[in-house]
């Protein structure tokens, strides 16, 4: 039988280690993330948690403005970037993308906002793998979609609306 851990499919990169000091249960924190939205039927029911490969890099503010400056022309951090796969159609495994998140960013904003780290963190990994399913909050009515699925996402794993809260948890990206 193949157990959780074997079948896990994200792999993630840690490149700033203020990520394991704060969240020291931080794969576990991921994996329910991922499989808590991939499980959402109003997301995208056609896709099982062991038929994806996701990369996840948690890296620090300094990373992540050079990504941003790279890939979007903005020369500072943000709290999270995601970077859509190209899927083969012949292949049984959905390479879904990238997500990375930045800690300083992500740390600054639970503080100013009066959340977990951990709930903001679990929030910035749906928020991440919604843009890989190919989400978006580019005009309204598209950023109210998605915050809705947020929401129901975060609420099956007992974390409060973020959009309700002290501010805006999902920044730029």
């Amino acid at each position: 039988m193949e157990s959780f851990v074997d079948s896990n499919p994200v792999e993630t990169r840690v490149t700033c280690e203020d990520w394991r000091r704060s969240l020291p249960d931080l794969e576990a924190l991921i994996l329910v993330a991922v499989k808590a939205t991939l499980s959402c039927r109003a997301v995208n029911p056609a896709i099982a948690f062991e038929d994806t490969e996701i990369s996840l890099l948690l890296t620090d503010d300094t990373h992540m403005r050079q990504l941003n400056a790279q890939f979007r022309g903005e020369d500072r951090p943000t709290n999270v970037l995601a970077f859509p796969g190209a899927n083969e159609v012949d292949h049984p495994v959905r390479a879904l993308g990238d997500i990375v998140l930045a800690y300083e960013s992500v740390d600054t904003e639970a503080i100013a906002q009066d959340k977990k780290i951990a709930d903001h963190f679990t929030h910035l990994i749906v928020h991440g793998l919604l843009h890989l399913l190919g989400y978006d909050h580019q005009c309204d009515q598209d950023a109210e979609g998605m915050e809705t699925l947020e929401v129901q996402i975060l609420a099956a794993l007992g974390i409060t609306d973020p959009y309700t809260s002290a501010g805006r948890s999902v920044a730029d990206d």
